[in-house]
């Protein structure tokens, strides 16, 4: 292939587009090789519905402030601590400017939200949901005069020492070689390679949904961490959460996420509750209950609710299993309805005052002499029809990626890679050793997509 170009860009979603649009303002040929077939370019990010910003007052769609020592606290809390600090800083801080920066950029918001989700103050929403986003940054890097090549997933990267000196890709039933100045990987994660998942894991990995993508395979990851290029993270991290288990094996997406469990009690299979559902609220703790009932019986789990509650959460896109008896329910749900009556009875009656129930905050309306307890909004679940629902691992990302500094650059052997950057969910495990907080990947992505660009064409204008 005889084309010439100064940025090669690996991916095709957020933190790709990201780079590609800061690389091509500052004058670099940009190449963009998304794995995907154009329907489904955009890698998990069309997926995604909002992104978690600091702001010191109110800042387009959101309200009040929310600033960096709210933010860092709420980010050590769910990472227990499991963080680059100063990364994880740079890229709070940095989220302030992106967002104006979106919106220049073709990204529009939803008005400020309230509600179930209590996100109003810290995370912007996007109109018309990731794909908006995504065809946004696709039309503005195509009239910035980038070139994207769909159904071209990148095989190989030669690394001779401190250098990249070769890319390989297939398009269109070929092999081809080019030859950038510049290469920003920011192709995701391994999770839709189930294998990989299973020898991190074990065979459970393969009762896993995926959320996201089937193209985030790792292919370019595998081969980078094999010649040396070094990593970060742990394999069997990932941004994992609990999904209608109806949901298919890939692709599912944000709407077949369930966001019932604070007003729930959830069993396993055999009808037992395992853990407090009353935590915290939902968009600091939903997160951990992936890797919850990934740990249970046949990694399933049952989420159990009544009339009261039906209303208080949004909906998966499946409807939930209804009846108007519990033991009813529990046989829908191929559950043991004795023990679940049991459950269900326990947990009633170690309910105590429900007068301060609030369903979008830590109300302290909690079980006495209950194990586990439950800490928040627990109120008996006594008021048919009663509604259930199954839970699976839905893994969206994991956390295995390339290790980088703060201006996004890669390294080997204690040296930096003077030509590779890396951006998004294949470096996200610099910053997230574990846990996850609602919009942070996009942030991540967001920040150092722009950091990779600006780099990556620097470099090329020197070369």
């Amino acid at each position: 292939m005889t084309d010439s170009y100064d940025v090669a860009i690996i991916g095709g979603g957020n933190a790709a587009l990201c780079a590609a649009i800061t690389a091509a303002e500052a004058g670099a040929r940009v190449v963009i090789l998304e794995a995907a077939p154009k329907p489904y370019r955009g890698g998990n990010s069309r997926h995604t519905r909002n992104f978690r910003c600091m702001h010191q007052g109110p800042l387009g769609p959101l309200i009040d402030s929310y600033e960096e020592a709210e933010y860092l606290d709420d980010l050590l809390k769910v990472t227990d601590g499991k963080t680059d600090e100063a990364l994880a800083r740079m890229t709070i801080r940095a989220s302030e400017e992106c967002l104006p920066w979106m919106q220049d950029h073709g990204v529009r918001f939803q008005p400020s939200l309230s509600g179930t989700l209590s996100l109003a103050r810290t995370n912007a929403f996007f109109l018309g949901g990731g794909k908006g986003l995504v065809n946004a940054y696709y039309r503005t890097a195509e009239k910035l005069g980038a070139t994207v090549h769909y159904e071209a997933p990148v095989t190989h990267l030669e690394r001779d020492e401190d250098r990249i000196v070769g890319l390989d890709y297939t398009h269109q039933g070929e092999t081809r070689r080019i030859t950038p100045k510049s290469i920003v990987v920011a192709s995701g994660g391994f999770q839709a390679d189930t294998d990989w998942l299973a020898r991190a894991w074990g065979p459970a990995a393969k009762n896993f949904l995926i959320r996201g993508t089937p193209y985030n395979r790792g292919v370019v990851l595998a081969d980078l961490l094999d010649q040396g290029v070094e990593q970060v993270g742990d394999p069997t991290q990932c941004h994992a959460v609990a999904i209608d288990g109806r949901a298919p094996k890939f692709d599912g997406g944000i709407v077949t996420r369930l966001d019932c469990v604070p007003f729930s009690i959830v069993v396993n299979k055999h009808g037992d509750r395992f853990y407090d559902e009353g935590e915290d609220v939902w968009p600091k703790r939903y997160a951990i209950w992936g890797r919850l009932v990934a740990a249970q019986p046949d990694q399933v789990g049952y989420v159990i609710i009544d009339s009261k509650s039906i209303n208080l959460f949004m909906p998966s896109v499946f409807p939930p299993i209804e009846a108007s008896t519990i033991e009813d329910l529990a046989e829908k749900m191929d559950l043991p309805p004795d023990r679940l009556r049991a459950t269900v009875e326990d947990f009633n009656q170690a309910c105590g005052d429900v007068s301060g129930f609030h369903p979008t905050e830590l109300d302290g309306v909690a079980t006495e002499g209950l194990a586990p307890p439950k800490t928040n909004w627990a109120r008996p679940i006594d008021t048919p029809p009663y509604y259930g629902y199954s839970l699976r691992t839905g893994v969206t990302f994991t956390y295995l990626g390339l290790k980088v500094d703060e201006r996004a650059q890669c390294s080997a052997g204690n040296r930096a890679v003077a030509n590779l950057w890396a951006a998004g969910e294949t470096m996200a495990g610099s910053i997230l050793g574990q846990g996850y907080l609602a919009g942070f990947g996009m942030t991540i992505g967001t920040v150092f997509g722009r950091i990779a660009g600006r780099e990556a064409a620097a470099h090329a204008d020197t070369h």
